[in-house]
């Protein structure tokens, strides 16, 4: 008897194992997805479309769960469902693992990689019973997902992709090395997951454009180039660990070639999985707060987008070069749109707000995000440390006025709150 009963909870044991997803699944996933989106070099805007909606599905495949709301009853324009499948006929978890792989599948280039890698992640439940329903529930929940993402602007954006920059002294110009063009000026009519209006989180007007050396506007662009010259080994570490530039430009002679970095949207949800683990979050707090961080910032490039190409306010590097000194290169490479308002500091901001209401205020971590790029651990007494860090970033990196950095975590911190008040508390 006692043999038998042993065969009996290894097979119990084996079971379970197939039939419960561990959240550690979930994470996979997500990196999983970050590792695609870098290979396929998307925009920072961009990749936080796919994060979007990748963790809408997966959240939504959750709410068979009656303990978790459909996102239908904070945002009416989001399709309502029928017919929903109840929790005992499918295993919410493994379809929300699928709808978020194949969902994600459906807006990167490489699918082909996205869908090994669902394959990998699922093999341990393929013979679960409830497995071709959970399947089913998650496919459809991505259809749903997908075709919704659909009217979004998106794909009438990509008609209008050209973009002709001013040719007055104030407005943004290509910048060294690669002299890119502007990178998804149309980015501000894309529509939003929870704002409802732009306007109310507008930055204050740019300071005026002058190059009168007693004049503001001045003063700020020296301020950047004193910093770069001043420069201390941490200041230094700092504006590299939040470099995230999707695409780097190397150049060697003729020699041209791009090194691939994450984008600042895939550190922040980075960042997200970090705060679940550490934390020992279920799936269902872990999927909530991958969710709530991809609204964060997908809301936040949206409006910080709309406020770059409207003001559409010259970089340092070419106000330096053309009136304090034309030799004169940023420590880091400037970006290829608008420096008005700086991106980092307002997707990070949006992005602290929404984790500090999840995980709660001085959540301490360590954030190894950029170690597979040759850069350390670092530690951080909370998500607002983590966020101010990342903005002032910019400006060591000397790609940014300070006034930018400011006005735009002001601006993120706004948008944070209000997804904290119309998703995070309404779906914890």
């Amino acid at each position: 008897m006692k043999p038998a009963f042993l065969i009996f909870m290894v097979a119990c044991i084996t079971f379970q194992s197939q039939s419960q997803p561990s959240v550690q699944s979930l994470h996979r996933a997500q990196k999983a997805i970050t590792a695609v989106i870098v290979h396929d070099i998307f925009s920072p805007p961009v990749a936080s479309r796919i994060y979007l909606y990748s963790n809408l599905a997966a959240y939504e495949a959750l709410t068979v769960d009656k303990d978790v709301k459909s996102f239908y009853t904070i945002n009416k324009n989001f399709p309502e469902w029928s017919n929903k499948p109840d929790a005992v006929s499918v295993d919410p978890e493994l379809s929300s693992l699928i709808a978020l792989i194949y969902t994600a599948s459906r807006y990167v280039f490489s699918d082909s990689s996205m869908l090994d890698s669902m394959n990998n992640i699922l093999k341990p439940y393929i013979h679960y019973p409830l497995f071709k329903a959970s399947e089913a529930w998650g496919k459809r929940v991505s259809d749903s997902v997908f075709n919704w993402s659909k009217s979004d602007g998106y794909l009438r954006t990509r008609k209008l992709r050209r973009y002709s920059f001013g040719r007055d002294a104030s407005s943004w110009k290509p910048t060294p090395p690669g002299y890119i063009a502007a990178v998804e000026p149309y980015w501000g009519q894309i529509r939003c997951i929870i704002l409802d209006s732009l306007e109310a989180f507008r930055p204050p007007f740019v300071l005026p454009f002058s190059t009168d050396t007693a004049s503001p506007f001045y003063k700020q662009a020296k301020e950047v180039y004193q910093q770069t010259k001043e420069m201390r080994k941490e200041d230094t570490l700092i504006a590299m660990y939040w470099d995230c530039n999707p695409f780097y430009l190397n150049t060697q002679g003729h020699l041209n070639f791009a090194t691939k970095k994450l984008s600042p949207g895939g550190h922040w949800m980075s960042i997200a999985g970090i705060a679940a683990e550490s934390s020992n979050a279920n799936f269902i707090k872990s999927s909530k707060a991958y969710f709530a961080t991809s609204v964060a910032l997908f809301d936040g490039f949206i409006s910080c987008w709309d406020e770059k190409y409207r003001s559409n306010t010259i970089r340092p590097e070419t106000y330096i070069n053309a009136y304090i000194n034309e030799s004169w290169r940023p420590l880091l490479q400037t970006p290829p749109f608008p420096e008005y308002t700086s991106g980092h500091s307002v997707i990070s901001a949006s992005a602290a707000e929404v984790l500090t209401e999840i995980f709660g205020n001085n959540f301490e971590f360590y954030d190894y995000t950029e170690t597979g790029y040759g850069l350390p651990v670092r530690h951080f007494k909370s998500f607002y440390h983590a966020s101010e860090e990342a903005a002032k970033s910019r400006f060591y990196g000397g790609i940014h006025y300070r006034s930018a950095i400011e006005n735009g975590s002001v601006q993120g911190k706004k948008i944070g709150k209000e997804v904290v008040n119309k998703l995070v508390q309404k779906i914890k």
